[in-house]
């Protein structure tokens, strides 16, 4: 029998079996990497009770702030915060954002509870001023708390955890923000057929993706929510992102050619989350999860900064609409000689989200400028990133997205070298649409990150390139970062003055001459892409376009 401590705040008829305890009552577990195989298997999590302590010894081992509130400080003041008010009745801090209480069979003593536990979480931090995934976490720490006191405690722990390596729960909008800007980029990268139906199906893409932490703090069952958190507790945010990607792809899976339930693909994400053990385990979701092979967690810190980066150079600090992914680009102010405002909208969904904040550019046309590749450059230089389009003789469209200024060439002294990140990608578009991002994105066992360079900041989006050597030390994919095997992975754009080379090694991904006037397309080990139209072509039309700050407008 489970011991009555640890359920006092439980409804014991609405347990669900996969939390009762079958399993072992001891875990002698140190080394890291053994825990860490540990918590994927699931080992303490068919014991409730090894659960509540494993919890316990994990929480306790988090490195936190001198000062972080303890059992004691809750015994103090519960009775000041709470007054007379029945535990019902008492109101949710403005931090969780109208978020409720799951009730993971909580019973009205522990529904309550939680409530009097968030409220005093509230007087202790007042710097948390946005997190809605608390009440989730909260309420399930009540499971395996022997009082209020010590769930209290706990909670403070995951909030006062001071390495800056272990990122535990967002606490304000920016940093929530940019969490769900960076799922977005993951979505775009690791879930591309899942992302190509959102944008089919949703109104607003990014807003969709703006769901994914109510995903697991919320809707997921509790008997999966609690082996998320198991992991989560060992491994960290990273593990967040794995499950989100893996929920994301199961609802593809399933939804894929089905009509829609709702008006609202956010609404029916949501609802297949809540009934997501009727079609998936919590072992198949984790298994799904880590099957995935995430960049390393130095690089989604890298991305996180950019996009946090470019929020706060928009202002954005505290919860505020912001401009979103489909309408950056407008049909009554976008013309292009090459693309459909349909087709520019398709490609803006691919581009780093920091960069969907901005609205398209017009830098360059050949039609307007000329066929000199000396004119593409100067028109160009001084924009970072920037979007190559070309349509050929034969009516077939590519392009690539670039993610350096054109400047950067100058360095070579005059001889063709490459440069650029792993954020680079070619596509096409007619016949057919078709992108081919960085190898080492699909295959990553190519490579393994360095880990001896610390992160720094990217360089800003949305504006003219900084001279100020400080804001580009580091940006995000940045092949120096990873060890490669050769430099023909990492062959991402080029360019002279008799031609411009977009992806390099054992071929290019495109070649144009310094006329504007003829090209060639190939296979290259950098995309590892088919040819993006007839191998070789003559142009009808070269555009280049910049990421322009709605505000600068």
């Amino acid at each position: 029998m489970d011991p009555p401590g640890y359920n006092c705040f439980v409804d014991r008829d609405k347990m669900d079996a996969a939390v009762q305890d079958m399993g072992p009552k001891e875990l002698s577990c140190t080394e890291p990497q053994e825990l860490k195989q540990l918590a994927r298997q699931g080992y303490w999590a068919r014991s409730y009770t090894l659960r509540g302590k494993v919890y316990q010894r994990l929480i306790r081992d988090i490195p936190c702030r001198t000062v972080t509130p303890d059992a004691s400080v809750y015994s103090d003041i519960v009775g000041k915060i709470v007054g007379k008010h029945s535990d019902s009745s008492l109101p949710l801090p403005e931090f969780v954002d109208n978020t409720q209480v799951p009730s993971y069979c909580l019973n009205p003593r522990g529904e309550g509870a939680v409530r009097k536990i968030l409220l005093c979480i509230a007087n202790q931090f007042p710097d948390v001023s946005f997190c809605p995934a608390l009440p989730a976490v909260v309420a399930l720490l009540l499971h395996y708390s022997t009082d209020e006191a010590q769930c209290f405690e706990n909670t403070c722990r995951i909030l006062a955890c001071n390495d800056p390596s272990r990122k535990l729960v967002d606490q304000s909008f920016l940093a929530f923000e940019s969490s769900c800007m960076t799922f977005g980029d993951l979505v775009n990268k690791y879930c591309q057929a899942a992302h190509k139906l959102m944008v089919a199906v949703s109104e607003d893409v990014l807003q969709v993706y703006a769901d994914w932490q109510r995903w697991l703090f919320g809707e997921l069952p509790l008997s999966h929510f609690a082996r998320v958190f198991d992991v989560f507790l060992v491994e960290g945010y990273k593990v967040l992102y794995r499950v989100a990607l893996a929920i994301l792809k199961f609802f593809h899976k399933v939804r894929a050619g089905q009509p829609p339930e709702s008006d609202s693909v956010k609404q029916d994400i949501r609802a297949f989350v809540r009934d997501i053990a009727k079609t998936v385990s919590p072992e198949k979701l984790l298994e799904k999860a880590f099957a995935i092979r995430l960049f390393s967690r130095k690089e989604i810190q890298l991305l996180q900064m950019a996009n946090e980066k470019a929020l706060k150079q928009k202002g954005i600090t505290v919860k505020q609409k912001r401009q979103f992914v489909h309408l950056a680009v407008h049909a009554e102010n976008f013309h292009s000689e090459i693309v459909s405002v349909k087709e520019m909208r398709d490609i803006w969904s691919w581009v780093p989200e920091r960069f969907a904040l901005c609205q398209p550019l017009l830098l360059f046309s050949s039609l307007q400028h000329g066929y000199s590749l000396t004119r593409f450059y100067l028109q160009c230089e001084g924009h970072e990133p920037t979007l190559l389009l070309i349509k050929t003789t034969q009516k077939e469209v590519c392009g690539a997205y670039l993610s350096t200024d054109w400047s950067e060439r100058n360095k070579f002294g005059g001889k063709v070298g490459f440069f650029g990140t792993g954020e680079c990608f070619v596509f096409r578009l007619q016949p057919e649409v078709q992108r081919y991002e960085w190898v080492v994105i699909k295959h990553p066992e190519l490579t393994k990150p360095v880990s001896s360079e610390a992160p720094a900041a990217p360089s800003p989006p949305c504006r003219p390139v900084s001279s100020d050597p400080a804001d580009r030390l580091s940006p995000f994919l940045a092949a120096r970062h990873f060890n490669l095997p050769s430099k023909t992975e990492s062959m991402f754009m080029a360019g002279g003055n008799d031609c411009l080379i977009v992806g390099g090694g054992g071929g290019q991904a495109l070649y144009i001459d310094g006329d504007l006037n003829r090209g060639r397309t190939g296979h290259c080990d950098t995309f590892n892409n088919q040819p993006l139209c007839s191998e070789n072509f003559l142009i009808a039309a070269v555009e280049a376009w910049g990421f322009q700050d709605p505000d600068t407008q």
